[in-house]
């Protein structure tokens, strides 16, 4: 499966260890995503169009209600770059 750029590198940056963070009103609707890098920096690249397509892939996901990380099959979709430590 074939993945935008955009989604690449929200993988990426989930697959080095970042999370993504979700504010939700009282009705259940996203107010604010916040995709932080393992390093603590906001990335600013995500909106909820790209959150949605890569939670439809089942590439994220939240346990506990916690953060949303990546999955195995994130890791599978993600490809490699050579900024990876």
């Amino acid at each position: 499966m074939d993945i935008s750029r955009a989604e690449q590198r929200i993988l990426h940056i989930l697959a080095q260890g970042g999370r993504i963070d979700i504010e939700k009103d009282d009705r259940g609707q996203i107010i604010e995503l916040n995709c932080i890098t393992r390093d603590g920096w906001y990335f600013p690249g995500l909106d909820v169009i790209v959150f949605r397509k890569i939670k439809r892939k089942r590439a994220i996901q939240s346990r506990n209600g916690g953060p949303y990380r990546i999955t195995r099959r994130g890791l599978q979709l993600v490809r490699s770059q050579g900024d990876n430590r």
